[in-house]
C-alpha cells in the first residue's frame, strides 16, 4: 500500500507493455517456423484470449495472425528477446527493495540474469502452449469440430497447464532475481499463492471486461488496448510484489536472515538493540 510499491509496479507494467508484442512475435514464429505446429499457434491465441477478455483479446488476436508475423531469423529473435527481458530490470530493483537489499546488480549482470530468465520462462510458456496444441487434434475429434465446445475444452486444458507453469516461473523469479541468497523453501509457498492469485485476477478481468472496454474506449480512444495491457500488468505486478514483501517481512524478523543480508555488522547491531 506504499507509494513506492506503486512506482515499481508501474515501471514493471510499462516494461510489460514494451515487451508484450515482441515476445508474442517470437513465440508465434518459433511455433510456426521451428516447431511447424499450427495447433501451437492456435494455442497462443487461446492463451491471449485467456489473459485478455473482451474486445482487447479480440483486437490483439486479430493483429497477431500467423501470416502477419514475419519470419524471424536467429538474430532477430535474440534482439526481440533482449527487448522482452527489460521487464526484469525494474522487477529486480523492486524485489531488492522488498528484501531490504541496498545494492542492485550491475546493468550487465542484470541483463545476463534476465536473459536466462526470459529463456526459461519462455520455454515454460512454450511448453504450456505445446501441450494445448498437442491436445487440439484429439479434442477436435471428440467434439466433432464443434467450435464453442472445442474452445471451452482447449481453454480448460490451457488453464490446467498454465497454472503450474506460472507457479514455476514465479518461483524462479522470487528465488533468482533478488541480489542476495535466498533459500528455495522460503519462496516456494508464496509462489503457489501468488500464482493462484494471478489466476483469480484473470476472472476479475473477465468480469470487468465489458465495462472497462466501454470506459477505456470513451476515455482513451485509439490507446484503449495499450491502456488495458498497462492496467492489468500493473495490478499483476502489485500482486507479485505483495508476495515478495510478505515473504521478506517474515524473513527479516529472523536474526540469521539479517546476518545473510547485512553481514556480521547487521547481526551485531541486532544483538545490541
Amino acid at each position: 500500500m506504499e507509494t513506492e510499491a506503486h512506482v515499481y509496479a508501474l515501471a514493471v507494467a510499462a516494461s510489460v507493455l514494451l515487451s508484450f508484442y515482441p515476445f508474442l512475435m517470437v513465440m508465434i514464429s518459433l511455433c510456426r517456423d521451428v516447431l511447424h505446429s499450427s495447433a501451437a499457434v492456435d494455442a497462443i491465441h487461446v492463451a491471449i484470449g485467456d489473459f485478455f477478455s473482451g474486445k482487447a483479446g479480440v483486437f490483439i488476436n486479430h493483429n497477431l495472425q500467423s501470416w502477419m508475423v514475419p519470419k524471424l531469423h536467429l538474430f532477430s529473435m535474440l534482439l526481440l528477446l533482449f527487448t522482452a527481458n527489460g521487464i526484469f530490470e525494474p522487477l529486480e530493483v523492486a524485489l531488492n527493495r522488498a528484501w531490504g537489499v541496498t545494492q542492485n546488480r550491475s546493468y550487465l549482470k542484470n541483463q545476463l540474469i534476465s536473459l536466462g530468465l526470459i529463456f526459461v520462462c519462455g520455454a515454460l510458456a512454450l511448453l504450456s502452449v505445446a501441450l494445448t496444441g498437442w491436445s487440439f487434434g484429439w479434442v477436435s475429434q471428440v467434439t466433432n469440430g464443434h467450435k464453442v465446445v472445442l474452445k471451452f475444452i482447449l481453454e480448460a486444458i490451457f488453464k490446467i497447464a498454465a497454472v503450474p507453469v506460472s507457479i514455476i516461473a514465479l518461483f524462479l523469479v522470487y528465488w533468482l532475481l533478488p541480489n542476495r541468497k535466498i533459500e528455495p523453501a522460503r519462496v516456494a509457498g508464496v509462489s503457489i499463492w501468488v500464482g493462484l492469485a494471478l489466476e483469480g485476477l484473470k476472472y476479475l478481468n473477465l468480469l470487468l471486461a465489458p465495462w472497462l472496454d466501454n470506459k477505456f474506449e470513451h476515455e482513451y480512444n485509439i490507446f484503449r488496448y495499450s491502456v488495458t495491457i498497462l492496467i492489468w500488468s500493473f495490478l499483476a505486478a502489485l500482486v507479485v510484489l505483495a508476495g515478495a514483501h510478505w515473504t521478506a517481512r517474515h524473513d527479516t524478523q529472523d536474526p540469521l536472515a539479517e546476518q545473510v543480508q547485512f553481514g556480521g555488522e547487521g547481526l551485531e547491531s541486532h544483538r545490541q538493540s
